[in-house]
């Protein structure tokens, strides 16, 4: 059996006070959707910016990839192969004790891989997680309202990477139904729902590697986050 992901769920549904209880939850099933923009504009910027780095178009949108379930982790340090990965920040759904569950994880991607195959590149790095999360069914409601934000360490400082909220996402209710999940989720199903377009440095560059990253989910409704911070140890590649 796989280790147990720790998550400190937050819910307000029964209670005047938010309540906070510790799950263990066993990953058994992950998933990861792409291309998951809600504006074609916007999917299309996406698309000409990874084909800036060589990856091909998809064959169509969204797409829903498998990863083994054992990537997901919440540990703070990550080790990847060579210099050419990079994370993004996705908002992220998972079962547990039968209901959804949201929180913030990065898609961290092996670039160089994702030039030829987008699926293979999906299993070449550990996925950064973080460690709380909220009733979904209480926050579905004003999913758009919900903040995206990822930063990196560039240069000395810590620099925004990514920006926005989820109404640049299709509904993610929609999403788990068209998924592979279906309807029929069980505890350890994890669904990464899709990212946003990186924000270009000065020389003009969007996707790019880092050796920190910060993702982070806000809720402005009720003054709350979501943060996990993470770095990235890389591997020498001996040919």
């Amino acid at each position: 059996m796989s280790t147990p992901l720790l998550f400190a769920c937050e819910s307000a549904l029964d209670t005047a006070l938010p309540r906070t209880e510790v799950r263990a939850v066993f990953p058994r099933q992950f998933i990861i959707a792409g291309w998951t923009g809600r504006d074609s504009a916007a999917i299309a910027h996406h698309i000409q910016e990874l084909e800036l780095l060589g990856v091909p178009a998809p064959s169509s949108v969204p797409l829903f990839y498998r990863a083994s379930a054992s990537l997901l982790t919440q540990a703070p340090l990550i080790e990847t192969l060579g210099e050419d990965s990079s994370g993004e920040a996705e908002p992220l759904l998972f079962w547990a004790e039968g209901e959804w569950w949201l929180t913030v994880a990065s898609d961290h991607t092996d670039r160089k891989v994702e030039t030829y195959s987008v699926a293979v590149s999906k299993q070449m790095c550990p996925k950064p997680i973080a460690a709380a999360a909220w009733r979904w069914a209480e926050v579905a409601p004003y999913q758009d309202e919900l903040q995206l934000r990822s930063r990196i360490f560039e240069d000395g400082q810590w620099v925004d990477y990514q920006q926005g909220t989820l109404s640049s996402i299709r509904p993610l209710a929609s999403l788990c139904a068209d998924s592979p999940l279906g309807t029929s989720a069980q505890d350890g199903c994890f669904l990464s729902c899709g990212t946003l377009g990186a924000i270009h440095n000065a020389q003009g560059v969007g996707i790019r590697p880092a050796a920190q990253m910060e993702i982070e989910l806000r809720d402005p409704r009720r003054q709350r986050s979501i943060v996990h911070r993470y770095q990235v140890q890389t591997l020498p590649v001996v040919a």
